[in-house]
């Protein structure tokens, strides 16, 4: 692996985002963001074509560990488009995933990863891949539920949405998800109710136990992002006891 291809690279990937920066995209979508948007303003989608070559020129070159250096690299800088050019390339080199990448991959969440957009585009197209394909278990999310990082927390439950159609066990996945039920972060509510809500989808009876078990306990944002989907009558069964 040659350290100099990978600083060619990283310096390859700033300048063409440098390059085609908009500022006004910049204020259009920082609004979306409440902890903050570093971003050079650049149409993503533009860049497909341009990452193909990149993952051509230097997958040779590189490997997955040369990838996976790059992608460090990128998601620490804390840019937005940086970030998702990470886990663009890496997603490439799904054939090549193994347990000790998981791990490489999660410290991602504690250093780097850290607004929702990237978090769920992670956890729906990147983590799911490991599951799926038997490389961890679920255990391997264990000790992500003491994070310190509220996004690696998220990314537990945005990850278990892409399993529900898989055929696994849903009161399996909501005794895994239990110990989160009490989080503080919003952004944690968020994550757990839309996995609770397409959960319902599937398996209304395990999840509406579960939440009438938690409801007068667990955030509120919780249990209307859980219910979204409920008709008004069935919702009321889940309003917070009078005291």
């Amino acid at each position: 692996m040659n350290k100099t291809s990978i600083q060619t690279l990283l310096d390859e990937i700033r300048q063409e985002l440098s390059k085609r920066a908009d500022p006004a995209l910049v204020k259009k979508y920082a609004r979306y963001f409440v902890e903050g948007y570093d971003a050079y303003g650049v149409d993503l989608k533009a860049l497909r074509s341009v990452r193909e070559k990149w993952i051509q020129e230097y997958r040779p070159l590189l490997g997955v560990e040369g990838f996976l250096q790059v992608g460090n690299q990128l998601v620490q800088s804390g840019k937005y488009e940086e970030g998702f050019i990470a886990m663009g390339l890496i997603a490439h080199f799904a054939e090549d995933f193994a347990a000790q990448i998981f791990e490489y991959l999660g410290d991602w969440l504690e250093n780097g990863l850290c607004n929702w957009a990237h978090v769920d585009s992670f956890s729906g197209d990147i983590l799911p891949i490991f599951l799926k394909k038997h490389i961890v278990t679920l255990s391997a999310f264990s000790s992500w539920r003491e994070s310190k990082s509220k996004w690696k927390r998220r990314a537990i439950p945005v990850t278990l949405i892409k399993l529900l159609k898989n055929g696994q066990s849903i009161p399996e996945l909501l005794a895994f998800i239990e110990p989160l039920m009490d989080d503080q972060e919003k952004v944690v509510h968020q994550g757990l109710g839309w996995f609770l809500r397409e959960a319902w989808k599937i398996s209304p009876a395990p999840v509406e136990d579960f939440l009438l078990k938690w409801k007068d306990r667990c955030a509120r944002l919780i249990i209307q992002y859980a219910t979204e989907k409920m008709t008004g009558e069935r919702k009321r069964a889940f309003k917070k006891s009078a005291n």
